[in-house]
């Protein structure tokens, strides 16, 4: 009888806390009467908890950006464009750099432009019976590599460089100076040493010849079949001229009117990238220069502009980056956090991670989830405090009873915020065999040994 008595007054010990006191979620904090409000985790709570309003931490933008240009100089280089994405930028937003606005300039012919001269002739068979198309003899010829064309009987004209009006009277004098008839017409038949390349995100990537009238920005991608980016949010219209480059959202190049006029000059290379990524355009904006400047000593240069360039930028976007993850290394820059307590594999805190948001079942199971055999499956809680740090007079703890195992899907859609506490009770046999373990030997022998004889 004695030895029976002995477990029942250790099982009072236990159950009123003198042996053994177990965390467990009661009216608040010691000596005051703050209230704890419980509501239990169902799909309509839910949706309620998750309206608290929270935003996850940012990376640093560094961490988005993709390589561009920046307002390093480097030999030969002058003064490079200000960086693609600017810092203060969230991150995923294309920054907008607009090219300088070219100046309106009349046309000027070039090296592989079909020059068409028109001379008057007499009447003849087929021109009376409508058989030919025009009344004229009319000769094309091709602005050689020397900047000039070659017209029988009168020798190299140059005209490289001339307006057509300039033209005209370049070839007046040196018919005359032929003794030949100066009545002529000249006009340009194919445009070819002013051309403006496309590629990338739109239907008909090619080479779009620039004309007597100025070609705009939208013009050209018309003519290429349009953007065919999926997702236009993150689909960027890319401009390299002059050893620059500049960037236009298709976002904003839809919303504005000014952009889409913007004026494209001799040698521009447009890129149109869907990706978010500069390597594609880098790799065209390469192929570009190589093809239109092949037989130019300003290859090698231009294309040392444009790996230095983007160079500059990566070395920035690295630097930023090292920075960041140093001073986290060193406590500078905290995460946000969530911190598990009670019958958990590993009491710790948990780093919500940057830019997505955390549920319940992402902070439990990515420590190890709770112990089978010794957490309460009925009794897991998430403690949240009022939003305002000075505010200790309310404690709400969202209940979690995960004996019906469908529950957990819910522990998936609620969502975590900084500072919550996750805590999982203990079983009430775990806090029995707790108490008994810390009950002397010396009470427990007899028991047991009158648990022996019997």
């Amino acid at each position: 009888m004695r030895p029976i008595l002995m477990v029942a007054a250790a099982a009072a010990l236990a159950g009123c806390g003198v042996i053994y006191n177990s965390p467990q979620v009661g009216r608040g904090f010691a000596g005051d009467d703050t209230a704890v409000r419980v509501v239990p985790i169902t799909p309509q709570t839910v949706l309620a908890a998750n309206r608290s309003a929270y935003q996850p931490k940012q990376l640093p933008a560094a961490f988005s950006q993709t390589a561009g240009t920046s307002a390093a100089t480097g030999p030969g280089l002058g003064a490079l464009p200000p960086p693609i994405f600017r810092p203060e930028d969230r991150p995923g937003e294309l920054a907008l750099r607009v090219p300088p606005e070219a100046q309106e300039r009349p046309y000027r012919i070039g090296v592989g432009d079909v020059l068409l001269l028109a001379t008057p002739t007499g009447s003849s068979v087929e021109q009376l019976s409508g058989l030919l198309a025009a009344q004229n003899s009319r000769q094309g010829y091709t602005v050689q590599d020397d900047g000039a064309i070659a017209v029988p009987d009168v020798g190299r004209i140059s005209v490289s460089g001339m307006t057509v009006p300039e033209a005209e009277d370049r070839v007046f004098q040196r018919l005359v100076e032929a003794q030949i008839d100066p009545t002529f017409s000249l006009e340009i038949a194919e445009f070819n040493s002013s051309r403006v390349s496309l590629g990338g995100a739109v239907s008909n990537p090619g080479v779009i010849p620039i004309t007597l009238t100025p070609l705009y920005l939208e013009e050209a991608l018309a003519n290429a079949g349009g953007v065919t980016a999926q997702d236009v949010d993150y689909a960027s219209v890319r401009i390299y001229r002059d050893g620059q480059i500049y960037q236009i959202p298709v976002n904003d190049l839809y919303a504005s009117d000014q952009l889409r006029r913007i004026k494209l000059l001799k040698g521009d290379a447009i890129f149109v990238d869907d990706t978010y990524d500069l390597a594609q355009a880098q790799a065209y904006f390469e192929e570009v220069i190589t093809r239109s400047q092949l037989q130019q000593t300003a290859r090698t240069q231009a294309l040392a502009e444009l790996n230095s360039a983007v160079g500059f930028q990566r070395a920035a976007l690295a630097e930023q980056r090292g920075n960041f993850t140093a001073r986290q290394s060193l406590g500078a820059e905290q995460p946000d956090f969530v911190y598990l307590a009670g019958e958990v594999q590993t009491q710790s805190r948990f780093a919500m991670p940057y830019e997505n948001d955390t549920t319940l079942a992402d902070a439990l199971y990515e420590q190890g989830g709770y112990s089978n055999q010794t957490g309460n499956s009925r009794q897991i809680y998430v403690l949240r405090g009022s939003a305002d740090p000075r505010d200790f007079s309310a404690v709400t703890a969202w209940h979690l009873d995960a004996t019906n195992a469908a529950n957990f899907v819910l522990a998936t859609r609620f969502e975590l915020r900084p500072n919550d506490v996750i805590f999982v009770a203990e079983q009430p046999v775990t806090r029995w065999n707790r108490a008994i373990s810390q009950i002397p030997p010396a009470i427990l022998n007899p028991v047991n040994r009158a648990v022996n004889d019997t």
